[in-house]
């Protein structure tokens, strides 16, 4: 670790060139973010298109994983932009680092779907996010190295606090272009082919950051380093083949990163998911709900940089780590009973019970997205947690087919290989069981009308008795006339129904309350005030373990692999632990039956972070970095 010194860090006013330092990387760095946010902002719309074959279980778990995969090769990144950074310069690696990411992120949103190109869909999108995780694995680390070796020191975690933003306020632009647009456009039009726009867009942004990037001088401390000749010559080595070294490395990892990683991804991305596919708040609310808290929130990064140039940056940290670890659960709790009162209300009583085998009952984590999960049990307690119903599962006898228990309702269930070609049947009488029984219980499903065709009005009214109807009366009233040319097309009815009408049309009936079901977040009781508020502290949090970060990593690593030295850990942290975060989460939850379990992952990570960081990690503040 570079020398400790004395404070003498100067009180003066930033500088022309301190404050266009400052821009040019925060503002090429939000650009980058932009990119590679909107992956996960319109992680919805990329499932049902590049992964459509999937079930929905499975689509969101394969979908965030490709989001992951993303992160997985940032360390990769880091080391080969690192070393290049640390070779030849932190300026000209900047470049290199935007341009590839710009590139990959305006060809996702031209990148044809699954029903277009079949598997080499996600195949390319998987190596577009693959290319993109390895360019932001290089821009991190140079661009927080850049800004503190341009800061006086005493005044490094304000200045590299502004970096900090960059994330939230990438996520924060790609969220307004993302509702600008489907505000303009439609909900439809933006689910069918809109949500590509704002992928294409970057190419724009992609020009504005090169533009910027190539206004900027080298680093003073870099340039100095390489004219004396004290640059390393092979820094992957020197950083992390030598146990001094290495050491600073595990310690920044382990005992602060990880945690700022997760404590960021719960309080940010995972939050977002969690409206979005367990509260089933409706998209474009939440998204605005997330963009709010962002922008109360984000003047904290500045805010607690600024303090940790006075106190230190790691109490602030490990404040951070603590208060993460002590209030997730009640804090996520409270944010289901306002953002969804309704289904806070269901759960709290209403429990189902999945009586099993539990040699059917599988931890249904698809890192493949290939797997099929087809016994009993797994069919029930999949379609429970896609309506975020929490269960229990009792043991049974060896064979016996999963029931579900809501309430007092007792639904059989199926083995999916036992059923065969009707397995199709099978699953929709359950889910309709299921959904009937949930409705009843008072969880907030919502069930869309139904355009039935005269030819299976008996047979539609005979699988729907819970609507009271008989086909006369639906006869009696409003109908439309079809084609039966049309209903054959669309697979609403067969030919040899068609024949029997002696028409070249049908007539159609609209039955409210006829369709599939689906769970709501009613928007008229969503409270917007409280759920905004909840947000915002997870948002706080985020800036209390990440506004420091950035300098406390720079004053930990000499200068000649620096670059190389911060990269590494900061990316294994955010890319792995911090990356894999909502599709862990997501699994933990559905394989406990409870929608909160997922959320012992960061506060397991947060408070190995807090101990080891607590015992062993040091002020760095104080530190000369030209060292």
């Amino acid at each position: 670790m570079a020398n400790v010194t004395s404070v003498h860090g100067s009180s003066r006013g930033m500088t022309a060139e301190e404050r266009k330092v400052i821009f040019a990387s925060s503002l090429g760095t939000v650009f980058e973010w932009y990119d590679f946010y909107l992956y996960g902002s319109l992680a919805l719309y990329i499932g049902s298109t590049f992964f459509a074959q999937y079930p929905e279980t499975t689509r969101n778990i394969f979908t965030l994983l490709a989001f992951a995969a993303g992160f997985l090769v940032r360390p990769f990144g880091a080391l080969v932009f690192g070393r290049l950074g640390d070779l030849v310069g932190r300026k000209y690696t900047f470049l290199v680092t935007i341009l590839i990411m710009g590139a990959s992120t305006f060809l996702v949103g031209l990148l044809p779907g699954s029903n277009s190109i079949g598997i080499a869909a996600p195949v390319l999108l998987i190596i577009l996010r693959l290319l993109q995780g390895l360019a932001l694995g290089g821009e991190y680390g140079g661009a927080a190295t850049y800004v503190a070796e341009h800061a006086p020191h005493g005044r490094r975690g304000f200045y590299t606090s502004w970096i900090q933003t960059t994330a939230t306020m990438g996520l924060f632009l790609s969220l307004i272009i993302i509702l600008s647009i489907q505000t303009m456009m439609g909900k439809e039009a933006f689910a069918a082919w809109g949500w590509r726009i704002p992928f294409v867009l970057s190419a724009v942004l992609l020009g504005i950051s090169v533009w910027i990037r190539m206004q900027m001088n080298e680093s003073p401390a870099f340039k100095k380093m390489k004219e004396e000749g004290k640059h390393s010559k092979a820094p992957i080595s020197e950083a992390f083949g030598q146990w001094k070294n290495a050491k600073i490395a595990i310690l920044a990892l382990f005992g602060a990163v990880a945690g700022q990683a997760v404590v960021w991804y719960a309080g940010q991305f995972y939050a977002l998911f969690f409206l979005q596919n367990v509260l089933k708040v409706e998209s474009m609310a939440a998204n605005i709900m997330v963009a709010i808290a962002l922008a109360i929130g984000s003047l904290f990064f500045v805010v607690f940089g600024w303090l940790s140039d006075k106190i230190g940056r790691k109490p602030i940290i490990m404040l951070g780590l603590f208060l993460a670890m002590l209030t997730y659960f009640p804090l996520f709790k409270a944010l289901t009973s306002s953002a969804n009162p309704a289904l806070a209300e269901a759960q709290a009583t209403i429990r189902a019970t999945v009586t099993a085998d539990p040699k059917d009952c599988n931890f249904q984590f698809n890192p493949t997205g290939t797997a099929k999960f087809t016994t009993s049990c797994d069919i029930a307690t999949a379609l429970l947690t896609k309506n975020s119903v929490p269960y229990t599962v009792v043991p049974a006898a060896a064979g016996t087919v999963a029931s579900i228990k809501i309430g007092d309702t007792l639904i059989a269930g199926y083995d999916a290989i036992q059923a065969g070609s009707n397995a199709k049947a099978q699953d929709a009488a359950l889910q309709k069981k299921v959904n009937v029984a949930l409705q009843s219980a008072g969880f907030p499903l919502v069930r869309s009308a139904a355009k039935v065709p005269d030819a299976k009005l008996e047979s539609f009214l005979a699988a729907n008795p819970e609507l009271n109807l008989k086909a006369d009366q639906v006869r009696e009233g409003a109908k439309t006339m079809v084609p039966t040319a049309d209903l054959i097309a669309d697979k609403q009815i067969t030919k040899d129904e068609a024949a029997q009408t002696g028409s070249d049309q049908m007539a159609v009936y609209t039955i409210a309350q006829g369709g599939p079901f689906k769970m709501v977040a009613n928007p008229d009781e969503v409270k917007w005030l409280p759920t905004i508020a909840i947000l915002t502290v997870l948002v706080i949090y985020v800036t209390m373990v990440y506004g420091p970060i950035a300098a406390m990593l720079v004053e930990m690593f000499p200068t000649r692999i620096r670059y190389t030295g911060m990269s590494l850990p900061y990316h294994i942290g955010n890319g792995w632990f911090g990356g894999l975060l909502p599709a862990t989460a997501f699994a933990m939850s559905a394989a406990e039956g409870d929608i909160y379990y997922g959320l012992w992952y960061p506060i397991v990570i947060a408070g190995m972070s807090f101990i080891i960081g607590m015992i062993f990690l040091k002020e760095t503040r104080n530190t000369e970095i030209d060292a």
